[in-house]
């Protein structure tokens, strides 16, 4: 088994961090703050109940995009003929759309804009096209995607969003005709999670206010991003750079937000924002993502939790046997920083797991080792898992830094060795006579 050492640093935890998140009171059916690095959550409301998501959809689209293009199955520069279902799509300005020509080529790259800035669906459709040959067998893509990346709470039935009325009787196979994709706000923070981690260059094309598809041409359309919380448009918010809006009636109005500012970035949902009122609202949206943010910033700061060559008190050496020396100095070979609330650092304790296939029953390394040399690792866990959770254990693995030599030890020359097993010999030879005639008197 694992040697497994636990150790405190702090005791407690303060009050302050769960009556602050209290007091955000965020008016939406579904909403959840996290932090953009480790996957910790910091808020939820409703996280894991099932919800209409609308255009936050299109998140999926732009993962599964960016996958094809990093693996070479598709090109920006590639060229997208339009299909029937696309260009009668297109064609409906009640929908966030950019009109395509029946007979035109398009570069995916421009479609990928359009999609990104301006929540284009028919440029949407056409990109579930061009990577699965269908929308129909997109969605299977979307569906054992989301099941690959353990997202939980999820259903996918189209790329776009839009509910399946709009497809008028074209929506992709096996879905009903009055379908929507749904999603927990867990969920959807956790595929926002994946996508600017894995996928950083999307907040390139996300952040993007302005841009005039198809320029300089009659077909000549300005995209204004309907992320107005970017920083030059209405309700622009400092640090803000991504990255997805979704409203239809069943869904409400929702958000995924992102922002960075002095080296932490947060991720946000809410789905069906409301006003004070109580009422369904465009604006709500933001503002409500706004309480999440000011919080966030104004609550967390990042800090070493734990130091590069941190050593464990009462174990800074490790037994070594067949060495010159019998101990070897471990340390942690860097550091683990983390983004925490005010006086949540009470709240962690460290812990130190040896490798089993490096140690033998009694805990021992057996030389030779090189300086370097990973012997176990180390992380932090909460003390009350109930008030610290992540949303992925991919996020969670951040926090667990390698534990390693600081030292060589060289094997020791047979001499030593069969003079260390004489020694030993005699040494237990002389405990049992001594026990024997201990008990003679």
């Amino acid at each position: 088994m694992a040697v497994i050492l636990f150790f405190s640093l702090f005791a407690g935890m303060g009050q302050d961090k769960a009556e602050a998140a209290a007091a955000l009171n965020i008016n939406a059916d579904g909403a959840i703050l996290v932090d953009a690095e480790s996957g910790k959550v910091l808020y939820e409301k409703n996280a894991d109940t099932v919800m209409g998501i609308a255009s936050m959809t299109k998140m999926m689209t732009e993962y599964l995009l960016l996958d094809a293009i990093k693996h070479g199955k598709v090109k920006w520069d590639q060229e997208y003929n339009v299909s029937d279902l696309v260009y009668k799509i297109s064609q409906d300005r009640a929908l966030s759309n950019v009109p395509l020509r029946q007979d035109g080529t398009y570069k995916i790259r421009e479609l990928y804009e359009a999609m990104v800035i301006y929540s284009a669906n028919a440029a949407t459709i056409a990109i579930a096209e061009t990577i699965a040959g269908s929308e129909t067998n997109f969605v299977k893509m979307m569906n054992e995607k989301a099941k690959k990346l353990g997202l939980k709470d999820y259903k996918f039935v189209n790329s776009s969003g839009l509910n399946n009325a709009e497809y008028r009787g074209m929506h992709p196979e096996g879905s009903g005709e009055t379908d929507e994709n749904v999603m927990s706000p867990r969920a959807v923070a956790s595929l926002a999670f994946h996508l600017v981690n894995e996928y950083p260059e999307v907040l390139k094309t996300a952040s993007i206010p302005k841009k005039t598809f198809r320029e300089g041409t009659s077909d000549a359309i300005n995209m204004i991003n309907w992320n107005w919380m970017l920083p030059s448009l209405d309700y622009g918010y400092k640090g803000v750079d991504g990255l997805k809006t979704g409203t239809t009636d069943f869904a409400g109005y929702c958000f995924t937000g992102t922002a960075s500012r002095d080296g932490k970035r947060f991720i946000t949902v809410v789905q069906n924002a409301k006003d004070a009122s109580g009422k369904g609202d465009y604006k709500a949206r933001f503002d409500e993502t706004k309480k999440m943010f000011d919080y966030a910033f104004a609550n967390t700061t990042k800090e070493t939790i734990v130091p590069k060559h941190y050593q464990v008190k009462g174990h800074k050496t490790i037994p070594v046997i067949k060495g010159k020396n019998d101990q070897v100095k471990v340390y942690t070979k860097s550091a683990i920083n983390m983004v925490i609330e005010n006086g949540e650092k009470e709240n962690y304790k460290p812990v130190l797991v040896l490798d089993k296939n490096k140690i033998n029953k009694k805990g021992e390394l057996t030389a030779p080792i090189k300086k370097g040399d990973k012997v176990g690792y180390l992380t932090i866990e909460p003390k009350n898992s109930d008030k610290v959770n992540f949303l992925t254990e991919e996020g969670k693995s951040k926090l667990q830094v390698d534990v390693i030599a600081a030292q060589d030890v060289e094997k020791a020359n047979w001499f030593v060795l069969m003079m260390r097993g004489i020694g030993g010999f005699f040494g237990d030879v002389w405990g049992g006579i001594s026990s024997t005639v201990k008990g003679w008197f």
